[in-house]
């Protein structure tokens, strides 16, 4: 499977290389193909684990994307992780049609559009390690169809809503369903750097409806970032009790020249997430149709600090220094890798 993935990735890169020397001898002309974009992203760190005393490298992506535009109409992407935590993964892989202007129509695999947080790519993230909701709780992509629709009410409302299969990324083939997925996000781009987003989705990983609801906002401007957002997460049948997940963070970024660091960029982030279940029923610790749903992640919340040092503009070549202090209830069972911990990690976005 790795060898025909790796190929795969050769040829299109080969055919890729091939696009960009047709497009550059080509006029810039619309009714031709824009040339092809490549983009990458490499996250590579080392933890340390206070409470053991052990710590571990790691890449946690080695993203590869390409995507372009053949016509004012038509685009496309398609992406792959060839390390995602030691695993290789296709992600996005759409062709999307602007047939008029403000409205598109995407088909393919894709993150359904739901959240803030868990909608970032992982050059745009924040911190070195993702929130609980953009983790465990909110993170989502699958295959279907999405329509979006841009306009202007005194200010930029972008909506967004889709129906999905539910299969995930890995079981398309003989995946059948009478339960299609949706999901549905709507942003306000309010004046002077706020930023409204309500979004719900419905899936259904196993035999039990679980419907999502979100609600978040920010500040962005003069340097600072100010965000905070909020998922229930509701079981039908009452199978399982509903979660709670919060998120919130704040940011600023201070110039410091044209050496070799460009921005200093102190932050600080609070997460929480209650007792979460990923709606698959186990049976003596095994995906068991016989089984129930159980505590796949218990309650926790966490204090992480932290400063970012950018070598350009931040999100293209970024040092990240985080310290992530958890917090468990009685009784509470922390993940191998969810403890306290020093974070030292190099995202380099090209």
């Amino acid at each position: 499977m790795r060898t025909a993935i790796t190929s795969a990735l050769l040829c299109l890169a080969a055919v890729t290389a091939s696009a960009q020397q047709t497009a550059t001898s080509e006029k810039n002309d619309a009714d031709k193909a824009t040339p092809v974009n490549i983009h990458g992203t490499i996250r590579s760190k080392y933890e340390y684990q206070t409470s053991e005393g052990e710590g571990r490298f790691e890449v946690r992506n080695a993203r590869i994307s390409v995507d372009g535009s053949l016509s004012p109409i038509i685009s496309y992407k398609a992406e792959i992780d060839l390390c995602d935590e030691g695993k290789i993964k296709m992600l996005d892989a759409y062709t999307r049609l602007k047939p008029v202007q403000g409205l598109q129509f995407t088909i393919g695999q894709m993150r359904v559009p739901f959240t803030i947080d868990a909608h970032r790519s992982p050059h745009q993230q924040y911190f070195a390690n993702r929130s609980f909701i953009a983790k465990q709780v909110g993170n989502v992509r699958d295959v279907g169809a999405a329509l979006g629709y841009s306009l202007n009410a005194g200010f930029p409302i972008i909506l967004e809503a889709g129906l999905f299969n539910g299969s995930g990324l890995t079981n398309q083939k003989d995946f059948w369903t009478k339960s299609i997925n949706f999901s549905a996000k709507a942003q306000m781009l309010l004046p002077g750097g706020f930023n409204l987003t309500l979004s719900t989705q419905k899936i259904k990983p196993d035999h039990v409806n679980v419907m999502m609801y979100d609600a978040g906002a920010y500040w962005h401007a003069k340097g600072w970032h100010v965000e905070a957002e909020y998922l229930y997460k509701h079981y039908a049948h009452d199978a399982f009790k509903a979660v709670h997940a919060f998120d919130s963070f704040i940011s600023y970024d201070i110039p410091s020249g044209k050496g070799l660091i460009r921005y200093v960029t102190p932050l600080l982030r609070y997460d929480y997430m209650s007792d979460h279940s990923d709606g698959t029923r186990y049976l003596n610790g095994k995906a068991d149709k016989s089984g129930t749903l159980i505590v796949n992640d218990s309650q926790r919340s966490r204090l992480t600090g932290g400063v970012t040092l950018s070598l350009k503009k931040p999100f293209v070549s970024d040092i990240r220094f985080n310290y992530e202090k958890y917090f468990y209830k009685d009784g509470g069972i922390p993940h191998t890798s969810e403890k306290d911990k020093f974070v030292v990690e190099v995202m380099t976005r090209f």
